[in-house]
């Protein structure tokens, strides 16, 4: 049996970081992915843009220790990444006696698919990258 996430989108705030009495460090931020809208005969159409009509999902994802210091110390806002890691169901009762379920991805990995701007803000600025620049991956 196999538990798998793959997501690739951006980053819809800063993350959190946050440290357990026991000493584990925990980011969490939430995932965009986008897909195309599709009409009731299934298909995909134009916004008023002209652009395809797209629906935007929101993930809620965690990584621990390093990983988690790593995403907090270098991920932004906007920032375009890819996720892989597991889902993850939690159930508890809330303070008026209510049952709540959630949903989240534990990340193992995550990769940084894009540089912040000058000024910490992520996305496609419409600036070509220098080829002469040392990329680390």
């Amino acid at each position: 049996m196999t538990n798998i996430v793959l997501l690739v989108g951006n980053l819809g705030a800063d993350p959190a970081l946050r440290s357990t009495d026991g000493g584990t460090d925990i980011a969490s931020f939430s995932l965009g992915t986008s897909r195309p809208k599709r009409d009731a005969e299934g298909k995909t159409y134009k916004d008023a843009s002209g652009f395809t009509a797209k629906e935007t999902e929101w993930h809620r994802v965690t990584c621990f220790n390093g990983l988690g210091r790593i995403i907090a110390q270098h991920a932004v806002k906007g920032m375009l990444v890819s996720v892989k890691g597991r889902l993850h169901y939690t159930k508890w009762t809330d303070r008026e006696g209510i049952e709540r379920y959630g949903c989240e991805v534990i990340a193992d990995d995550v990769q940084f698919l894009n540089r912040p701007r000058q000024g910490g803000e992520a996305g496609g600025s419409g600036e070509q990258p220098d080829p002469d620049e040392d990329v680390p991956f």
